[in-house]
């Protein structure tokens, strides 16, 4: 294949031509563009499922994960006539166009735009405004082990069970863990916020040693767990179940398991292993959108400790 040549895909009743594919993206193992096209068509089924319909940013390295990093929420001109956007509107005033996936090809268009990582919004393009997905970040601080962020993620299980939810967890490609609750679409995102950070408080009476919900990192212990509720306020985004992270070891966010947690080692999941992952097992998160869950509970929870989180 010539240095600059360009292959054309075919990615169901679509075509997507990709340039550059033998440019190196990943320099562990010498991973390239084209290498993750064929990861993420080999996920195609779990990628859109975690994506579809939702306003999404793209973070493109257009020189691979060692160069730039360009986070991009606006689709650009000469778009295919086929990619789907969906109108989301800022405080300023400003307003964007953001791809909204519908189709595996949606995701191949955009890795030939040189994304790597797809960071999608928690609602959805029917109301961009409501929420369907609560986010439970569980992000260690520099000092705390894995081993915390396992145990921890036993409480988190325990405490969904009491509330009668079902969490779907998932590697975040980093050093945490992401649990996704799927929710009725009844409540805007100060609200979801809102009942976010009561649970993460009633994570944190139950495990005081080993968690923080201190808002202001120079003011959290090192050693501890911090439950980041702020990951549900409108317009922050984290990478989605299957986005490859933008290190050079091409890390992926991968659904696992509950039982899976006490073994894991979430950076044993890479574009390498992923797709016999994923033809083995499917995808982990299949049944996710089965049922919506009411945030209720939560709010009243947040009512009774006078939560706030705007002002916390």
């Amino acid at each position: 294949m010539a240095k600059s040549s360009a292959v054309e895909i075919e990615v169901g009743d679509r075509t997507v031509r990709v340039s550059n594919p033998d440019r190196v993206y990943f320099p562990a193992r010498g991973e390239t563009k084209l290498d993750l096209v064929r990861y993420y068509l080999a996920v195609g089924d779990g990628i859109v499922r975690a994506l579809r319909e939702r306003p999404c940013m793209l973070h493109r390295f257009p020189s691979g994960v060692s160069g730039e990093k360009v986070p991009q929420k606006r689709v650009p001109n000469g778009a295919p006539e086929w990619l789907q956007t969906v109108r989301v509107d800022f405080p300023s005033g400003r307003h964007a166009y953001e791809l909204c996936v519908t189709h595996p090809a949606d995701v191949i268009w955009a890795v030939q735009m040189s994304t790597v990582e797809f960071h999608p919004w928690n609602s959805r393009r029917a109301d961009t405004e409501r929420p369907d997905e609560w986010r439970i970040d569980l992000d260690p601080m520099p000092d705390c082990p894995f081993s915390t962020v396992r145990k921890v993620a036993g409480t988190v299980r325990e405490i969904l069970d009491e509330l009668g939810i079902t969490g779907w967890p998932k590697t975040s490609g980093g050093h945490g863990l992401h649990v996704y609750v799927r929710i009725e679409p009844r409540w805007g995102f100060q609200e979801v916020r809102r009942a976010a950070l009561a649970f993460a408080r009633e994570v944190e009476r139950r495990m005081p040693d080993e968690v923080t919900t201190t808002w202001w990192r120079k003011d959290r212990d090192p050693s501890k767990l911090f439950v980041d509720y702020n990951q549900n306020a409108r317009d922050h985004t984290i990478a989605s179940a299957y986005s490859v992270r933008g290190v050079p070891e091409a890390v992926v966010s991968t659904p696992i398991t509950w039982d899976e947690i006490d073994d894991v080692e979430p950076r044993d999941f890479t574009i390498a292993t992923v797709p016999a992952r994923f033809a083995e097992l499917g995808d982990l998160h299949a049944g996710i959108d089965d049922t919506k869950y009411s945030l209720d509970t939560l709010l009243e929870w947040a009512d009774r400790d006078g939560l706030e989180p705007d002002t916390d």
